[in-house]
């Protein structure tokens, strides 16, 4: 019956888009997959963040939670996937693994948010591709984020130094290929735990956001977002606008 639902979703989707579509017009697909464990409660304030920025932008978007869409036809469709707050398992089959791996070999965009890179925790191919691993996090506090690069589109509005209240993510096995835009100011977080790790790994900063090219596409993370009210701060909003205008760029 689960699967037969799944499909008759997935039909009901394609049909709208086939009809929908213009030619030209950029369509994004949101995905909010939670495999076993923790499940953020900002998902829905993230979503509506999210299809407001496009709806603002002329994009159309599709919303989801469910893995059968990881098909090659379907992602074929979509000028950039993001993944909200997804955790743990993100998918059921090695076939939507598959046709992950070949949307962005194929030049597809790829935004994370928050907890997204604590999705596929056993998947090396997958934190490579985000850029890092979620490994834990500090106390929700607030605390201070630095300017690394005022130069990218997700962080040029911001001040040089942004205080939020937020987790401060950890991340490791981070991919040497990362270009860093957000650190966390260490001496700002209060955590028992940091000089276990990260200690000194990072001097006094510590990588939030950073974006890359990854096997032929673009990829833009931020450790940002846990509270459902983030998701309605002009600045965050515009962190997450300007992550998205990114990876959907395309080099000439």
């Amino acid at each position: 019956m689960k699967m037969l639902t799944n499909c008759l979703i997935l039909l009901l989707i394609v049909t709208q888009s086939v009809t929908a579509i213009p030619g030209d017009q950029k369509r994004i697909l949101i995905y909010t997959r939670n495999g076993e464990g923790y499940v953020h409660e900002n998902i829905a304030a993230s979503v509506a963040a999210l299809e407001k920025i496009c709806s603002e932008e002329g994009f159309l978007t599709d919303l989801s939670d469910l893995p059968a869409l990881f098909t090659s036809e379907n992602l074929a469709r979509y000028d950039a996937i993001i993944f909200s707050n997804t955790n743990n398992e993100g998918f059921e089959t090695e076939e939507q693994k598959k046709a992950f791996q070949e949307y962005i070999r194929n030049g597809g965009g790829f935004v994370a948010i928050h907890s997204a890179n604590a999705t596929e925790r056993e998947w090396p191919w997958y934190w490579a591709m985000v850029g890092g691993k979620f490994i834990r996090h500090a106390p929700h506090q607030e605390f201070d984020v630095l300017v690394t690069n005022p130069d990218h589109p997700s962080t040029s509005h911001l001040p040089a130094r942004w205080t939020v209240k937020d987790e401060c993510y950890y991340s490791f096995q981070l991919n040497p290929d990362i270009h860093v835009l957000l650190s966390a100011d260490m001496t700002t977080v209060e955590d028992e735990g940091k000089g276990e790790y990260p200690g000194e790994t990072f001097g006094q900063q510590f990588p939030l956001c950073w974006c890359h090219q990854f096997e032929g596409g673009r990829q833009w993370y931020t450790a940002l977002g846990h509270d459902s009210e983030f998701y309605e701060d002009p600045l965050f909003v515009e962190h997450l606008r300007g992550g998205l205008l990114w990876v959907l760029l395309r080099e000439e």
